[in-house]
């Protein structure tokens, strides 16, 4: 491809990276204030203005080890071109749009990991793969959730013992304080995991086209420019998935909500510093479900879970799909 045709295709490649990075914060800003609307410690526009701070500043905590995870972990770094990216993109872009208009909660990582993987195989077939990342983030698909679960559930029965001579009024106008705390960290953690994945994306489409240099690394305008978008999609905010998170899997307090986002940030955290690319959607639903078991199993409403645990599994294979199908348009394109 000659410099001055594929320049403007990275430019636009570019752009479309960015808009992934707006619908992710969009279709996720569900995960960073579900809760702290359901309780009603925040109005919903109050909330997204605290998620979308947090979101933004997590570049300041963070290293870039998922970003080379999603750069060079998933897929080997010599196949990726122009195609493979937007592949990738669009497939990832394409669920996302699917799942927030429909009000799912699915997630928007693997979104962006099945889109890598489709358009991956496409081009270079299976041994394009490279399997300790595709099994590093395989596991985080079942264990941040449960993670995020048993912390959750450790944490609100840790709280109840606690707390259990307190009278339920006092504990209630705690947690309320104590929750701008939680959904604070929770969006610091959000904003940290999941805005590398686009910084990763851009980064390895640099790379592949030699502007980079020797080695894969995240220049600093990419980061920012990244964790911008992502902080500016969350304020825009997805409500069909807030109602979905914050009030249909299971009823919250302050006390949960706090113990739900607290779980969570730990997870969430912890994957980041691991170069993990989790999934902030899984995490969170886990930490709620975990809340509300620990009340009683009933409390949860299992057949809403169910049928988000039905879209998680699906995410993956039809991002891959369609990001196969306009893999194989670019290159009929251009």
């Amino acid at each position: 491809m000659e410099a001055s045709v594929a320049f403007p295709i990275i430019v636009a490649l570019v752009i479309v990276a960015l808009a992934f990075d707006f619908l992710n914060g969009l279709h996720d800003a569900a995960n960073s204030i579900a809760t702290v609307v359901a309780t009603r410690v925040l109005p919903p526009s109050y909330a997204v203005v605290w998620a979308a701070f947090f979101n933004t500043i997590a570049i300041l905590f963070f290293t870039h080890s998922v970003a080379k995870t999603v750069g060079t972990g998933i897929v080997s770094p010599g196949i990726i071109d122009t195609h493979v990216i937007f592949g990738a993109l669009m497939g990832a872009i394409a669920w996302n749009i699917i799942t927030w208009l429909l009000g799912i909660p699915s997630s928007s990582s693997h979104a962006l990991i099945g889109g890598i993987v489709g358009a991956g195989v496409t081009k270079g077939g299976v041994a394009s793969l490279v399997p300790t990342g595709l099994i590093k983030t395989g596991s985080a698909i079942v264990l941040s959730p449960l993670v995020g679960l048993i912390l959750a559930m450790l944490l609100i029965l840790s709280v109840s013992w606690i707390c259990r001579r307190i009278p339920p009024f006092a504990v209630d106008s705690r947690f309320r304080i104590l929750q701008f705390f939680s959904a604070a960290m929770y969006s610091l953690g959000h904003g940290g995991n999941d805005a590398q994945k686009t910084m990763g994306i851009i980064a390895v489409l640099l790379f592949s086209q030699g502007m980079l240099g020797p080695q894969f690394h995240v220049p600093l305008w990419v980061a920012i420019t990244c964790q911008l978008a992502m902080g500016l999609g969350t304020l825009f905010g997805g409500w069909r998935i807030v109602k979905t998170m914050g009030s249909k899997i299971t009823d919250l307090k302050p006390v949960q909500g706090f113990c739900a986002e607290t779980g969570g940030a730990i997870t969430l955290f912890a994957a980041t510093w691991m170069g993990i690319p989790v999934s902030t959607t899984h995490t969170i639903t886990g930490a709620i479900v975990g809340v509300g078991a620990a009340r009683k199993l009933s409390a949860v409403r299992w057949h809403v879970a169910g049928n988000i645990v039905i879209a998680w599994v699906l995410t993956i294979p039809a991002a891959g799909s369609i990001a196969a199908l306009f893999y194989w348009l670019s290159t009929s394109w251009w």
